[in-house]
């Protein structure tokens, strides 16, 4: 299947700013945005819950190792769809899923689930360590999936996880401690980690930081701009302050209808569509 091409930037020349150097920042990160190849692709994908229909022929991509935000109300299908993207739905035996799914150019559909959930890593909106170590929780991955063949490689991996999710230096004296001793930010951010320990290509963030204070929060959001460089990520979040923040593209999501996409910059400056507007500036939603 022939790749879709990127969103085409809209002129965001109109658009009021306090400073020239603002809109020349603007436009300099909307074109490193554009500057990105697909990493996952959905085409006319429907979703059902039973006989209702919560995704109307989603038609979109992620790309490589940016950061895309999906925004909207709530029950208008975001966080559903970014199930979709690993096949976390199936969990949910009435469901089902119309349309076609690419990773790299391959149908996930085709592909075995756990190989694809390896690829594809997720974070919940709630903290979920396991009831084990922080040890454990990290090294849990690496080791059912035959990454880890001695001691020595799995203390490298809990280590490089947790520097990766920012959590070693506050984690490094209780390693063998239960993982509930952590604080909520901190369990976060270990969840985080363990999702990181078997090096997934994407990583899908649901509401991360929902349950957390701003301090977390910042956090978290620190965490995303250094993971990118070596992950795509894909976020939800009913924070738009928060999309405009760590976002590169951005979706809006309404009723199960993806209503528009494209670079943060347009979305949140210059959309096209008046429902995206309306949204924006707290008319709807």
């Amino acid at each position: 299947m022939t790749p879709m091409p990127a969103p085409t930037p809209q002129s965001t020349s109109h658009i009021p700013t306090t400073r020239h150097s603002n809109a020349v920042q603007d436009a300099a990160d909307n074109n490193k945005a554009m500057a990105a190849t697909p990493k996952l692709s959905a085409t006319n994908l429907k979703f059902y819950y039973g006989a209702f229909e919560a995704l109307h022929g989603i038609t979109m991509q992620v790309y490589d190792k940016r950061v895309t935000a999906f925004i909207g109300p709530s029950g208008c299908g975001k966080s559903t769809f970014l199930r979709t993207l690993n096949r976390m739905h199936e969990t949910i035996r009435t469901s089902r899923v119309e349309g076609q799914i690419l990773l790299d150019g391959g149908d996930i559909f085709q592909l075995e689930v756990s190989a694809l959930r390896r690829r594809i890593g997720m974070v919940f909106q709630r903290p979920n360590p396991f009831p084990k170590s922080i040890y454990d929780n990290i090294a849990y991955g690496p080791r059912i999936n035959g990454m880890t063949k001695s001691k020595s490689e799995v203390n490298d991996k809990v280590e490089q996880s947790l520097r990766r999710a920012a959590l070693w230096e506050e984690a490094k004296d209780k390693l063998h401690e239960s993982a509930y001793s952590l604080s909520g930010g901190q369990q976060q951010r270990l969840c985080i980690a363990r999702a990181l320990a078997v090096d997934p290509e994407v990583l899908l963030l649901d509401e991360p930081c929902s349950a957390l204070d701003p301090i977390a929060t910042a956090k978290i959001e620190d965490l995303i701009f250094q993971l990118k460089d070596s992950c795509t990520i894909v976020i939800v979040t009913h924070s738009m302050q928060q999309a405009a923040r760590v976002a590169d593209f951005t979706g809006f999501f309404l009723l199960g209808n993806l209503i528009e996409f494209d670079s943060t910059t347009v979305i949140f400056k210059n959309p096209a569509k008046k429902e995206t507007e309306d949204y924006i500036t707290g008319r709807f939603g």
